[in-house]
């Protein structure tokens, strides 16, 4: 199996941070498809999109969230996504400078609007987290950005700031 992404390992003291694999599998996986006349399948696999099937408007992936990991602040161009946490226990951090914070657990099902920048969290130190992310990309890896969370307070500082003089 393939490994996606990067996640990082915070700090509550904010000591530098550590990185750690995401175990959030690759596309990559075309040659285990199987299947023909409008019908494919993936035995085992991880990940639906266009980089596997012959998918035009989703993409549908597995999510395991090693235990302490955050999946760093990112948002997503111009697609939907839903999340339906299968296992463990997740804090999103999310909106303008990731202020709002929501808890989810297992069976709950979540709606992300494009554009909504998040930060996604592990609330365990010893079980992983997982679920099923459904979008409506069949690119969503190509569509899916870093955000800055940091700069994104500083502008809402300075902006909160020139308001008040």
């Amino acid at each position: 199996m393939a490994f996606e992404s990067e996640a990082l390992l915070r700090d509550p003291l904010a000591k530098p941070a550590l990185l750690t694999k995401v175990m959030a599998m690759n596309d990559d996986s075309k040659s285990q498809v199987v299947g023909k006349g409008g019908i494919s399948m993936l035995r085992g696999g991880a990940a639906l999109s266009n980089s596997n099937v012959d998918a035009k408007g989703l993409s549908m992936k597995l999510a395991v969230i090693p235990p302490g990991a955050v999946i760093p602040a990112h948002l997503h161009i111009d697609f939907e996504t839903m999340i339906y946490v299968l296992k463990g226990r997740v804090r999103h951090e999310y909106g303008e400078g990731c202020q709002l914070i929501m808890e989810n657990q297992a069976g709950d099902f979540l709606f992300i609007q494009p554009g909504v920048p998040h930060e996604v969290y592990n609330l365990s130190d010893t079980e992983p987290a997982v679920a099923l992310i459904a979008r409506s990309a069949p690119d969503e890896r190509e569509r899916t950005i870093p955000y800055d969370r940091a700069a994104a307070l500083r502008v809402m500082v300075e902006h909160q700031t020139v308001k008040e003089h």
